[in-house]
């Protein structure tokens, strides 16, 4: 366990005129401070902390117009330009069913907000972030030239915080649960894959048979699930590029999943990240941290869908994909086809 004592907020302050261009996230894990901390560091600099009361923040939005929303976990950062509309509010869950923006956001997990002005030469960058209860981010909002500079101002105004002081509050994160025997038999698990009517069940059925997710992947038996080497989630990008063949792109955290659905066009690599630059669609993921990749096939009362999934050392989701669909539809051949024929790995079924 890391020891040290953390830096005051002014020494945060300090540490960060002195690396003006170390993104936050990297800056953050220099000094052993959360991301939350860094930003809140800077209350009355540039900074105010704002209630992340989410209902008011998402139906709010609309009226700034064209944003980037950024969602990201340690693995994937993915970005969208677009609009906050089609909103959906609730209390255990609210949606943004936008054109371009997607989101399903789980609002008890958003525990500190930020509204945030970065001056970038003769210009400001604004944006809205918030985090969970141990400092990590769950989403950021940043405006855009276009970006209705008013509606986000009286936003920003009706969301103040009282407290303004330059820390938080945060809870240790949630430690890694150490694998049990799992409690569910292939065969009652095969049983209950082959009855699912639609892909929303999966999760049903995985708390039912208290098996993570991975677990289950790992156990249903090729027919539903099979390996996929280490160069096949490139290869599914190049594919989906020249083919044409749009997907849904999915990338989460504890508090909020974002979704683009589309094609993908303009894919670059960089060292271990893969990258897509497209006009209103950026995604950026490590593919060093892919410890596992699969295909996974759901049953639905529209036929099966088929997903490539790709998790971490720590046995937790990175970034899924789909071919792009409407409840109620079949899924694109050409999607299936490409799924079905990246490069396999071969492994034993568990008992």
């Amino acid at each position: 366990m890391d020891q040290r004592v953390k830096p005051a907020p002014h020494e945060i302050r300090i540490a960060r005129a002195e690396n003006p261009k170390m993104r936050e996230r990297d800056l953050a894990a220099q000094l052993g401070v959360s991301e939350a901390e860094l930003v809140a560091a800077h209350i009355g600099e540039g900074v105010q902390r704002i209630e992340p009361r989410v209902s008011a923040v998402l139906l709010g939005l609309e009226a700034v117009g064209e944003v980037m929303a950024l969602t990201r976990n340690e693995s994937a950062v993915h970005e969208k330009i677009g609009v906050y509309e089609k909103v959906e509010p609730g209390e255990h869950a609210s949606i943004v069913l936008g054109e371009h923006i997607d989101l399903r956001i789980f609002p008890k997990i958003w525990a500190h907000g930020f509204a945030v002005e970065k001056r970038d030469g003769d210009d400001i960058k604004r944006s809205l972030q918030f985090f969970d209860d141990a400092g990590d981010a769950v989403h950021k909002v940043h405006l855009r030239p276009s970006s209705n500079l008013d509606a986000y101002q009286r936003l920003v105004a009706g969301l103040v915080s009282a407290d303004q002081s330059p820390s938080v509050s945060l809870k240790g994160k949630a430690k890694d649960v150490v694998a049990v025997e799992a409690a569910g038999s292939v065969e009652d698990l095969r049983d209950r894959w082959s009855r699912m009517t639609d892909v929303h069940q999966f999760f049903g059925m995985l708390n039912k048979l208290k098996l993570s997710r991975i677990q289950a992947v790992r156990m249903v038996g090729d027919d539903y699930a099979w390996r996929l080497s280490e160069e096949s989630l490139a290869a599914m990008f190049q594919l989906a590029a020249t083919g044409g063949t749009p997907i849904m792109c999915f990338v989460g955290n504890r508090g909020c999943i974002q979704i683009h659905s589309g094609p993908v066009t303009n894919i670059k690599t960089m060292g271990p990240w893969l990258n897509v630059m497209d006009e209103t669609f950026h995604l950026h993921l490590r593919t060093d941290h892919v410890a596992e990749l699969w295909a996974v096939r759901k049953p639905t009362k529209d036929g099966h869908v088929t997903s490539i999934e790709a998790y971490g050392a720590d046995n937790e989701l990175i970034i899924q994909f789909f071919g792009r669909r409407h409840e109620g539809e079949t899924e694109l051949e050409d999607w299936r086809f490409l799924a079905e024929n990246l490069p396999r790995i071969t492994v034993p079924t568990a008992a």
